[in-house]
């Protein structure tokens, strides 16, 4: 797949997330890819919802008004959720325990969310459970690719196992299953996946990775690497501000243009940090 990263959503997203620019970078060419994807009708589950920014420009850039229910197990991001009127219901839990019935949801999308869990078994097992008979579902999530595609430290002495593994920490990465990975997981749990694409190439990686060094790696090492960079976000009250304006567009848009300087066409099938996994539930032969 050919990427050309779309400079109308990447200054949306610039400007709903202006104290985080590689978060933005990341998901203006992500959030392109999954709302090509053939998101069906009906009720869907948002596992993971965050401050349900993302998913609401997902759902305005597909021309779509949503019926969805929200998860996250932050009580704080899903107060903000709450507050968007984009979902029917938010649920504070984490993905292994949601409260509502066997076979509820049309659908279910989890976007840059599953790499944070550390045991991914009970939550894949649950989404079985929620998932209607031919229900489908959207992951979109790095891969083994992410590591071989970071370019690593810029500090003499610190060797790439010692790098990655300091980064994984940082942004709370604890796995990446590979295609035959996902396929093995949702399988064991009735699923079946139907289809695997990859995004995010090497340059746009290491733009990311440039973007984050600056950002939300200096916070992180300002703190001595003891706080995440949202708990620092939150202690400035960023998130907040986040959550309550937007850049102008007339701001947002050179943004945008600076950070993707160079990268208008990428080939993200040669070495995807990250896979658009589709698949659905099996129904009963």
């Amino acid at each position: 797949m050919t990427m050309k990263i779309d400079r109308d959503l990447l200054t949306e997203f610039v400007a709903r997330y202006p104290a985080q620019p590689a978060t933005a970078f990341w998901r203006g060419i992500e959030i392109d890819v999954l709302a090509r994807a053939g998101i069906p009708q009906g009720l869907g589950l948002d596992l993971g919802c965050g401050d349900g920014i993302l998913t609401d420009i997902l759902f305005r850039r597909m021309g779509v008004v949503p019926k969805l229910v929200g998860i996250d197990p932050d009580p704080l991001e899903t107060d903000a959720a709450r507050r968007m009127d984009l979902y029917q219901r938010v649920h504070t839990c984490g993905g292994d325990d949601v409260p509502e019935a066997d076979a509820t949801f049309d659908y279910a999308i989890s976007n840059s969310v599953l790499e944070h869990i550390p045991d991914l078994e009970p939550v894949i097992a649950e989404l079985g459970r929620l998932l209607k008979p031919g229900g489908t579902f959207f992951f979109t999530v790095p891969c083994p690719g992410f590591h071989d595609n970071l370019s690593g430290s810029l500090r003499p002495g610190v060797s790439r196992a010692d790098y990655l593994a300091a980064l994984d920490k940082r942004i709370a990465h604890f796995n990446y299953l590979d295609e035959s990975g996902w396929r093995a997981l949702v399988g064991r749990h009735g699923m079946r996946v139907t289809q695997v694409s990859g995004y995010l190439g090497t340059a746009a990686t290491r733009r990311w990775e440039t973007l984050s060094r600056m950002t939300g790696g200096l916070l992180h090492h300002l703190s001595f690497g003891n706080r995440r960079p949202i708990e620092i976000q939150r202690s400035l009250r960023l998130r907040d501000l986040q959550n309550a304006m937007s850049l102008p567009r007339g701001i947002a848009g050179p943004i945008a243009g600076a950070i993707a300087t160079g990268l208008d066409w990428e080939d993200e099938a040669r070495a995807p940090s990250c896979l658009l996994v589709v698949g659905e539930r099996v129904k009963p032969s």
